[in-house]
């Protein structure tokens, strides 16, 4: 029901702030909703971490790592943050399938 809820409520969920980490040990145990981490240094970011905008409580972790597959990519602007490609988390209970386009969340279907 939340997962409904969230996709189809008249706003968009936000994701405006980006913080950084050095590690993944740094990492709060519960990110907070609209923030994006990026674990790693300014000059080799590893991974891009988030509590998933469909608020059933998952983690996603995307590899920003030159050199392995997949690979995601995170630009910044003034307008917020956009991820490329598209994020699709395929777990045993639920799917959810979406953009980050600057700083919005856009549900596939």
């Amino acid at each position: 029901m939340i997962d409904w809820w969230r996709r189809r409520r008249l706003t968009v969920p936000l994701l405006d702030r980006v913080e950084r980490y050095a590690s993944q040990a740094e990492l709060p145990e519960s990110l907070p909703r609209h923030q994006l981490a990026i674990v790693g240094t300014q000059a080799s970011p590893k991974w891009l971490v988030l509590e998933c905008p469909c608020g059933s409580g998952h983690r996603l972790k995307m590899n920003l790592s030159a050199g392995r597959q997949p690979r995601w990519r995170l630009v910044a602007s003034e307008a917020g943050p956009s991820v490329f490609p598209s994020i699709d988390f395929d777990g045993a209970e639920r799917r959810c399938h979406f953009w980050i386009r600057e700083g919005r969340v856009r549900w596939s279907g």
